[in-house]
């Protein structure tokens, strides 16, 4: 193996339990990753509404516990992502149900050592006036903020992709770090960062080498997966050694999230070839 590619290997790893290994229930999947190799995974929040049912909190926490994973990073409540939805911290109608969902989710990934929770956007209702719907978000996140804040952690703020998510509030690198520059603002705390994930800004039609370049100060967690399809490194057209190369020259030594597509109707373990059985452990 080669030094460059070696290198790029050797980063803080964490698997995306709810988007890979996802033909085994979710309880099922602290354990698969650990098999894997994996110490370290992230979830979009895929539980019953903004407050579920402890038993079912405690469950999951469990199987974190006896699968000897953490839990690295950890989405708000964002809707019904099966059926399109992409956040609700910009949406009227949806601001009781992120609000209901903050302490929760904060709970739940401090009890668990989490320290980076997520709040997507979400798509733009087309019957409300955008600077209304600014000026929501920024108040929905200022209490994110706040609330993650208290158990140490960082906000995090995500950009998604037009041809993908057209309707989705922030399409840029660009827009999402002057909403990051907005809650830091608000609240005075500096714990909003820029999710950087660069399959998202690949696929929307950016070079992720001159937004790493740009924002380099404001990137408080990353996710790959390969442009185009989404699939693991190797099957598209990134370069991740010099993009992850970048990133630890700009001094970034955060984890690095798995979140792409699996591959069909392919053993779980096909997904992760890519990446030797050696590098999969991140160095906590």
């Amino acid at each position: 193996m080669g030094d460059r590619v070696r290198d790029w290997l050797n980063q803080r790893w964490t698997v995306n339990l709810s988007i890979l290994l996802t033909d085994l229930p979710l309880n099922a999947r602290p354990a698969a990753a650990s098999a894997l190799g994996f110490d370290a995974a992230e979830l979009w929040w895929t539980l019953s509404g903004p407050i579920p049912p402890e038993r079912a909190l405690d469950t999951l926490r469990q199987a974190f516990a006896d699968a000897g994973v953490r839990l690295t990073g950890l989405n708000f409540d964002a809707g019904n992502m099966a059926a399109g939805d992409r956040g609700l911290v910009c949406r009227p109608a949806d601001a009781q149900r992120f609000r209901d969902n903050i302490a929760v989710a904060t709970g739940f990934a401090d009890s668990l050592g989490c320290r980076a929770l997520n709040a997507l956007y979400g798509n733009r209702p087309p019957d409300v006036p955008i600077a209304e719907q600014d000026e929501l978000a920024l108040e929905n996140l200022a209490l994110a903020a706040h609330a993650a804040h208290d158990i140490g952690a960082t906000l995090l703020i995500e950009a998604l992709n037009a041809p993908e998510t057209p309707d989705y509030g922030l399409l840029s690198s660009a827009t999402a770090v002057d909403v990051v520059d907005k809650v830091n603002a608000i609240t005075g705390l500096g714990n909003a960062k820029f999710l950087a994930d660069l399959y998202h800004l690949a696929r929307g039609g950016e070079d992720p080498a001159k937004a790493i370049v740009s924002y380099a100060d404001r990137i408080g967690h990353v996710q790959i997966a390969d442009c185009p399809g989404r699939q693991f490194p190797g099957t598209g057209s990134l370069d991740f050694a010099a993009l992850l190369g970048q990133l630890d020259a700009a001094g970034y030594d955060g984890f690095v999230g798995l979140e792409y597509k699996p591959l069909a109707d392919a053993p779980a373990s096909a997904n992760f070839h890519w990446l030797p059985m050696d590098y999969r452990r991140s160095t906590l």
